[in-house]
């Protein structure tokens, strides 16, 4: 029988949904400091704007925002520091292949505590154009008011 693994989002990057057609998505562990990982573990993340790339058959999480823990003194970490991503060798060539060939984006999308250990959700994006914007905001708001209706429908 298999156990149920026990996940607990720390950061979700909302944002990423709405700017990007978002496609493949990795898990992948991250290289972090002590303090990185008390402060990440109290919820004191940011990845709104943060993005990852392949480099040098490595792959680096930029712009992250984790903020300095608050009882780490000297030993602090820099709060927007290049983080290493940790993924197989064939997913980071898949992920170099991507982005160079077809000019997609590696966005971030959720940091989660499993098992003890921080992963985190990255996906391949193509940003979205102002017009998709508006269509899926408006998608989204004739799905509401169709929920709406059925409601109201089943309670009368």
């Amino acid at each position: 029988m298999a156990e149920k693994i026990d996940i607990k989002i720390l950061s979700d990057n909302r944002a990423a949904g709405y700017n990007y057609h978002l496609s493949d998505k990795y898990e992948a562990g991250l290289v972090l400091t002590g303090t990185e990982v008390k402060a990440a573990k109290s919820g004191k993340v940011q990845l709104k704007e943060s993005y990852a790339e392949v480099s040098g058959n490595e792959a680096w999480l930029l712009n992250a925002h984790i903020s300095e823990y608050s009882h780490g003194n000297i030993m602090n970490h820099s709060p927007a520091r290049k983080r290493k991503l940790l993924l197989h060798r064939s997913e980071i060539e898949k992920l170099q292949a991507e982005t160079r060939e077809k000019g997609l984006t590696i966005i971030p999308t959720k940091l989660y505590l499993k098992a003890g250990r921080i992963k985190i959700e990255i996906a391949v994006g193509k940003g979205k154009k102002f017009h998709d914007k508006r269509e899926a905001v408006r998608a989204r708001e004739m799905q509401d008011e169709a929920k709406a209706e059925m409601a109201r429908r089943s309670r009368q």
